[in-house]
């Protein structure tokens, strides 16, 4: 819903909002934006009497402002309704359907189209990093959505994707899901047959191969059909699309080798891991491949793809703890994220933290499939039942349940029902080096900001709220400030801890190049290693970015950063013009010693 205002905005609308508790990312974009949401629901949210309502799909009928729409006689639609009727016509929607990855797929496929130039509309669930919003209005031909097969409104009990009149699409998966509004499975391929029939004989549709339920939909469709697979060994020639694992690099990056018809396609890395998201890749590739954008752009375009808020989103750091936000809510999806993960962070112990929140998981249909999803976690915590009173008894899922059959299997787990409850313990057994991961699909009572405030010391990327204090650090050490912004805080790592800021440093990359920036401790902090620690976690978030230089410019540092980091001066007539021409080196002075380190 607050994509689609962002979206309605920017095509010229007046839009105001109403909803439960809010918190970000969604929150942050829409205050960014300037759009009025009241936080709950009245009549009186209704009288700058609006031309349209759009009712999201979680208002029941008696919501006081549903009642309150239909009493005056205002129009209702529903989301999808809204998309395909005003902001589809004379586009050729790409529409990524399937139970699991459409926000991750749909985000790297407007990432690829971005990149190529071609201006495409948007429309994601989530906030894919690049873009840093849901939604873009575009003026290109295509428009990517997130296809939902989660029912409109209260009004039309239709699935979502059902509206968006898809050219070309992705079909991920079919498993069970949203067992609120499904039955069982076959009214969930039913669902899926409606959509495959939608597309037109001139369009374009990839299946997973992986997914045999998806595969014999696709098979009803009556476009062009092409299926795609990762595998770990021999390439299958029958199969249009492959992809095959080459490596994953030492920062955590994936190298993979891509396959049309078991003859070589082209090699490829990207910063996301895990066989789904391998899928996913694959996936976009084959739509952007069938469109005519070349490989040098998808290339570029799966270098530079930071992924999407809270799907394995990068927290923070805390006394050497790595703290990891994924959205995971069905088994599958949180047992290929634990597998990524175990590749991404090789050797290190990886701590699982679960809040069952949705109307799916928290009903018992996944209890024992629950179990086996969490087998890759080293630790797990579950805790309590999100709402557990909107559920009959008889159809909860158990937690605790939950927590016996993983340590009984072997992993060591425990339930918890209070969110401090859960900080104290994972605070406790967590030592340097473990990542943590909160799976949960919404705010979980702030639990990963408690976690980093409880270890102490902890450096974030840096958000809104920083930017104040942060230019005030800045001036107060007499380093540039001038062209910092709410922005550009996205470029940033903070250190804060009881006492406030303690220390920032900043990242802009430009492609393989990139340049360190504004490192700064507060006086306060210093003595502390605060320095050694934002370098060396900018250097290895710079590594997971694909950086293949990182550049900087000091005054009095020089032997700090070559000791401990390992950089060297360089001759600033080698390094590319990006970096010669970024903020911290076209307004360098004289005094200022040029440095790079290959990573």
């Amino acid at each position: 819903m607050g994509a689609l205002a962002g979206l309605l905005q920017a095509s010229g609308h007046q839009v105001r909002g109403s909803d439960g508790p809010i918190y970000p990312p969604m929150s942050d974009q829409l205050l960014a934006l300037g759009i009025d949401v009241a936080e709950g629901y009245a009549p009186e949210n209704l009288d700058w009497q609006p031309d349209l309502v759009v009712v999201g799909n979680t208002c029941k009928k008696d919501n006081p402002e549903v009642a309150a729409a239909e009493e005056r006689e205002f129009k209702l639609t529903s989301l999808p309704e809204v998309l395909g009727e005003r902001l589809l016509a004379d586009r050729e929607p790409i529409v990524i359907a399937g139970t699991h990855g459409k926000t991750t797929t749909s985000s790297l496929m407007a990432h690829i189209l971005i990149t190529a130039n071609r201006d495409p509309g948007v429309f994601v669930g989530g906030v894919p990093q690049n873009l840093g919003q849901g939604w873009r209005l575009g003026q290109g031909t295509e428009f990517v959505l997130e296809g939902d097969e989660y029912d409109s409104a209260f009004f039309d009990k239709t699935s979502k994707f059902l509206h968006y009149k898809p050219k070309y699409a992705v079909l991920t998966s079919v498993e069970l899901d949203h067992v609120d509004i499904f039955s069982s499975m076959e009214e969930v391929r039913a669902t899926f047959r409606k959509f495959v029939a939608l597309l037109p004989p001139d369009g374009f549709l990839m299946v997973a191969d992986s997914s045999p339920d998806a595969i014999a939909i696709a098979s009803e469709c009556p476009a062009t059909v092409e299926r795609y697979a990762v595998t770990h060994s021999k390439v299958d020639s029958e199969v249009p699309w492959t992809a095959k694992l080459e490596s994953m690099l030492p920062s955590g990056r994936c190298r993979f080798d891509v396959f049309r018809y078991g003859e070589i396609y082209h090699r490829f890395e990207m910063l996301l891991s895990g066989r789904h998201n391998l899928e996913n890749a694959l996936a976009c590739i084959g739509i952007a491949d069938h469109i005519g954008v070349s490989k040098a752009d998808i290339v570029s375009a799966l270098a530079s793809f930071s992924g999407v808020a809270r799907r394995q989103t990068f927290r923070g750091i805390a006394q050497g703890v790595t703290i990891i936000e994924d959205y995971g809510h069905h088994p599958s999806a949180i047992a290929l994220t634990l597998e990524g993960l175990q590749r991404r962070f090789s050797g290190r112990r990886l701590v699982a933290v679960y809040e069952p929140r949705t109307a799916t998981s928290r009903r018992k249909t996944f209890q024992q499939e629950f179990a086996a999803a969490f087998a890759n976690a080293d630790e797990l915590v579950v805790g309590g039942l999100y709402a557990p009173d909107n559920i009959a008894q008889e159809e909860r899922f158990d937690p605790e349940r939950l927590a016996l059959d993983v340590h009984q299997d072997g992993t060591p787990a425990t339930c918890i029902q209070d969110v401090d409850g859960i900080v104290r313990h994972v605070t406790a057994s967590v030592r340097p080096g473990d990542v943590v991961v909160v799976f949960s699909t919404g705010a979980f009572e702030d639990i990963i900001d408690k976690l980093l405030t409880a270890l102490g010391d902890a450096m974030v990327p840096a958000g809104r709220h920083h930017l104040a204090p942060i230019v005030a650090l800045l001036d107060e050490l007499s380093l540039d400030s001038h062209d910092l912004n709410e922005e550009k805080m996205s470029e940033f790592l903070a250190l804060e801890n009881e006492n406030g800021l303690m220390g920032c440093v900043g990242l802009e990359v430009f492609g393989e190049d990139a340049v360190l920036r504004s490192l700064a401790v507060a006086p306060a902090g210093r003595g502390i290693g605060y320095g050694w620690m934002l370098a060396d976690t900018i250097i290895n978030l710079a590594r997971f970015r694909g950086v293949k230089r990182l550049y900087l410019v000091t005054a009095a540092a020089s032997d700090f950063f070559a000791a401990k980091h390992g950089f060297r001066i360089v001759d600033l007539s080698t390094a590319p013009a990006a970096v010669t021409e970024s903020t911290t080196f076209s307004r360098r002075s004289e005094s200022l010693v040029p440095m790079r380190l290959d990573l």
